[in-house]
């Protein structure tokens, strides 16, 4: 068969198999249509990184300039500062936020009544819906010095604490709000795990005389690994990201120690102060430490037998 034959065979096999599954693909289409647009419509852009760019004179005409964004951010007195807070942050989040959702899912699925289970999974997934601007105000009204928890605080004869106004609670509010947040919604998807694995794995344990504990450590936990770690892979391809939204809410230049993240730096230098190249400079790069850790990640646990992404 030659290359002419080969190509024809392969375009009437495109063919048959988009009048085969038409609808499934017209389903997607949105999603493609959003993601080519918002997603990968803006990389064009991320050639202003290389320019000192000004809107008077577009993309193409700003003069080149190479690497100096990247190198001034790198000697920016405040990088090691960003990079550590923004460090913290997620790894406190990945040591006590994405265990969270896993033990819920495990408790919830040791429940034997289905009328509770219902009840605990409804009042756990209610505060995802919740917007994050309500958290936050939610949060400073409890905690503030006429809130509630100073409020008992003085009863027991402390101080009021001005939380909010303190670096060193801001990554504990933080961390711990997101978990309170979206613990119930992350169960879900362990939840579904759990709900493929075989019960007569659990029948043929009960009857070699394995307990709950024995049946959650031989069967639950190793039934839900490969979602465990394809989603630990995921997280851990977000290290270099934290919510931008909430940390703009929740923080103030008292707390800029420990809050301020590379997100929110570049919120104020690049939309206030309007320095679009440099901060598109610092995107870049956040994205790149990004992709590289998710690389290492795949491979770690690609080499330690556990399901990977690729």
């Amino acid at each position: 068969m030659g290359y002419k034959d080969s190509k024809m065979c392969f375009v009437n096999r495109i063919y048959r198999e988009l009048s085969k599954n038409r609808y499934l693909y017209l389903m997607i289409l949105p999603v493609l249509v959003y993601y080519g647009i918002f997603h990968y419509g803006p990389i064009y852009g991320l050639i202003i990184a290389f320019k000192d760019y000004s809107p008077m004179r577009g993309i193409w005409d700003s003069p080149w300039v190479g690497f100096k964004h990247f190198i001034d951010f790198i000697n920016n007195p405040y990088f090691w500062r960003l990079i550590r807070n923004v460090l913290l942050i997620n790894f406190y989040d990945i040591i006590f936020g994405f265990p969270a959702p896993i033990i819920l899912a495990l408790l919830i699925n040791e429940l034997p009544s289905g009328y509770f289970k219902r009840i605990i999974q409804t009042i756990t997934y209610l505060p995802h819906f919740v917007s994050v601007v309500i958290i936050v105000g939610l949060m400073m009204d409890l905690l503030s010095r006429e809130g509630l928890v100073n409020y008992l605080l003085e009863s027991l004869g402390t101080e009021p604490i001005p939380f909010f106004n303190r670096p060193e609670f801001f990554r504990a509010l933080y961390v711990s709000s997101g978990i309170w947040q979206n613990v119930g919604w992350n169960s879900i998807i362990y939840l579904a795990a759990l709900s493929n694995i075989d019960p007569e794995l659990y029948d043929a344990a009960a009857c070699d005389g394995a307990g709950r504990w024995a049946q959650m450590r031989y069967i639950t936990l190793p039934g839900i690994m490969p979602t465990i770690s394809i989603l630990f892979i995921l997280r851990l391809g977000g290290l270099m990201t934290v919510g931008f939204e909430k940390v703009l809410l929740m923080y103030n230049p008292l707390t800029y120690e420990t809050a301020d993240v590379i997100s929110t730096f570049i919120y104020r230098r690049g939309l206030l102060m309007a320095d679009y190249s440099y901060t598109t400079a610092v995107g870049l790069i956040n994205s790149v430490i990004n992709f590289i850790i998710l690389i290492i990640a795949n491979y770690t646990v690609k080499k330690l037998g556990e399901t990977s992404l690729w």
